[in-house]
């Protein structure tokens, strides 16, 4: 129990996040660009849910003692794990829908004014694909209910981390 109190102290933990969520970000590009899967509008804000995982991780890594930089990134972690889950939720329903070729989505992503991420990186935001479409499918289960997977395991682990550093150590 101890260990997981001080996990969020070491930098090697908020490394190990960082690196988990970069690498699915670049699982994510192969997938687009090798085996030529096209993403998305759901698909596109996983990815920057991902994305935001990873960022937030990098806060509390350059300075992983100080409280407020931990708060920042247990804060950016979980917003970002539970909007992501609350988007594969929904595209699941979209895949599962009883006449998934109507189920319609977005053409473009709908990024804020001031952060147009489609534009300024069309070769990583842009979207091109159909939410209702099941192109790729691994052990039965298809790419938005992994993520689905992945979301929930992000935020029952940092919940987890959370609540045992402030019942252990009665701080962030």
């Amino acid at each position: 129990m101890r260990f997981f109190q001080q996990l969020p102290e070491q930098r090697a933990a908020w490394a190990l996040l960082a690196a988990t969520a970069f690498g699915l970000f670049a699982t994510a590009l192969y997938m687009q660009y090798g085996m030529g899967l096209e993403p998305c509008v759901k698909c596109i804000y996983q990815r920057v849910a991902i994305l935001a995982i990873g960022v937030a991780a990098l806060v509390p890594l350059i300075a992983p003692k100080l409280a407020i930089a931990r708060l920042l990134g247990f804060a950016g972690w979980l917003v970002a794990a539970i909007w992501g889950f609350i988007i594969a939720n929904e595209h699941v329903a979209t895949q599962q829908a009883a006449n998934s070729f109507f189920a319609v989505c977005d053409t473009f992503p709908n990024f804020p004014k001031w952060l147009p991420l489609h534009q300024w990186f069309p070769g990583l935001f842009s979207s091109t694909g159909l939410c209702g479409d099941i192109n790729w499918q691994f052990a039965g289960l298809s790419m938005p209910q992994w993520m689905r997977i992945i979301f929930a395991s992000y935020a029952v682990v940092g919940i987890l981390v959370l609540v045992l550093r402030l019942l252990g150590a009665r701080r962030i």
